[in-house]
C-alpha cells in the first residue's frame, strides 16, 4: 500500500478514461475513489463510464457522484463539440458491458470531506473536469483547505489562448466562479493547463502498441484514443495526435519533476468580457508563499515514455 492515496475527479471522457488508468498503473500512489462529475457528458453517464473502465481495467475502486451542474446554474446541457471530441457516450463511442457495481450512495461531495481527514497531508485530489465538486467541499467544510496535501487540476492557460475562447479553458468555463473559489482558496495547487498539457502528444503509433497487446483492454482504449485522435484531425484541434490533458496532471501529482512551474496567487475572471480566464491576481502579488503553481513548461520527452510504459504494463493484464 502506498502511504499517498489519491481521489480522481473525473467527468470521465477520453482522456480522462487515460488518466484513470495512469492512475491505477502507478505504484507510487493508492486510488481510493473516483468522484464523478458533468462536463464532457452529464454526471449519470461520466458515473457510469468509470464505472465500465474499472471493471474493465479489473479494479474496484468506488465511484460517487459529485454535483450534476455548475454552481450558478440548475441544469446543464452538453457542448456538441464535447460529442465530437468523446464521442456522444464520452469514451469514443465504444461499447462496454455494463457494469456490475453500482455508484456509491455517499455523496461525492462528501467522500472528499471525509477522505481528507482521514488522510490529511497525504490526500491527492486530482480534479480533471470542472472545479464545481471541490468549491462545495470547501462550502461544507472549510478546514479541509488545510488537510488536503495537494490538488492537481487540469484547467487553465496561462501562457497560451483557451480552447473555448481566446482566454478561457473548457474545464474553467464550465463554472468559473467555483473554480475562482478554489484558487483563491488556502489549498494547495498545482495548475496543469493547456500551457503544458498541448505539448504531450499522443499517435496512432503508441495506440498501436495496446491493440497489439490482444487484450480486452487493450484494444478498447486503443480504440476509444484512435477516435480522440481522429477528432482532433477532423476539427483541426492538431493534425499531429492528441494531448493527453488529464493525465499529464494525474503523472505531474505524483511527480512534479515533469514540469517547470512558476508559483503565482491565481484567480478566475468571472465578468462576461474575460470569463473563465486564469490570470494572476495582482492583489496578493506580494504573498510570500503563494499557494498556486502553474506549469509552465514539461518535459514530455520524459512524461510520454512514463505513460506509455504505465499503460502497457497495465493494458497488457486486463
Amino acid at each position: 500500500m502506498a502511504t499517498k492515496k489519491m481521489i480522481l475527479d473525473l467527468d470521465t471522457g477520453v482522456d480522462d478514461a487515460l488518466a484513470l488508468a495512469y492512475a491505477i498503473a502507478d505504484p507510487n500512489i493508492d486510488l481510493i475513489g473516483v468522484v464523478a462529475s458533468y462536463g464532457n457528458n452529464l454526471l449519470e453517464q461520466t458515473a457510469k463510464n468509470s464505472l465500465q473502465l474499472l471493471e474493465l481495467l479489473g479494479q474496484d475502486v468506488p465511484v460517487f457522484k459529485g454535483l450534476s451542474h455548475s454552481s450558478t446554474t440548475n441544469h446543464f446541457t452538453v457542448m456538441q463539440v464535447s460529442k465530437e471530441i468523446h464521442g456522444s457516450n464520452g469514451i469514443g463511442n465504444i461499447s462496454l458491458p455494463e457494469p456490475s457495481h453500482q455508484v456509491q450512495p455517499k455523496d461525492g461531495v462528501d467522500f472528499i470531506i471525509e477522505a481528507a481527514h482521514q488522510y490529511n497531508k497525504d490526500l491527492i485530489i486530482v480534479p480533471t473536469g470542472p472545479l464545481t465538486n471541490l468549491a462545495a467541499a470547501l462550502h461544507r467544510d472549510p478546514q479541509i483547505s488545510q488537510l488536503i496535501g495537494n490538488v492537481t487540476l487540469m484547467g487553465g492557460a496561462l501562457t497560451v489562448e483557451g480552447n473555448v475562447s481566446d482566454v478561457a479553458e473548457a474545464n474553467i468555463n464550465q463554472d468559473a466562479e467555483a473554480a475562482n473559489e478554489v484558487f483563491t482558496s488556502p489549498l494547495p495547487i498545482t495548475m496543469v493547463g493547456l500551457d503544458v498539457t498541448l505539448r504531450t502528444l499522443l499517435t496512432k503509433k503508441e495506440t498501436q502498441q495496446w491493440r497489439n497487446l490482444g487484450t480486452p483492454a487493450g484494444t478498447a482504449y486503443a480504440d476509444l484514443t484512435d477516435f480522440y485522435i481522429d477528432a482532433y484531425y477532423r476539427l483541426e484541434i492538431d493534425k499531429h495526435g492528441c494531448a493527453i490533458h488529464d493525465p499529464l496532471a494525474v503523472g505531474v501529482a505524483i511527480d512534479p519533476s515533469f514540469v517547470t512551474i512558476l508559483a503565482l496567487p491565481m484567480k478566475v475572471i468571472t465578468n462576461k468580457h474575460n470569463y473563465a480566464r486564469t490570470i494572476g491576481d495582482k492583489a496578493r502579488l506580494n504573498a510570500r508563499h503563494p499557494n498556486v503553481k502553474v506549469a509552465i513548461n514539461v518535459n514530455q520527452e520524459r512524461f510520454v515514455p512514463v505513460f506509455m510504459n504505465h499503460l502497457i504494463n497495465l493494458l497488457a493484464n486486463h
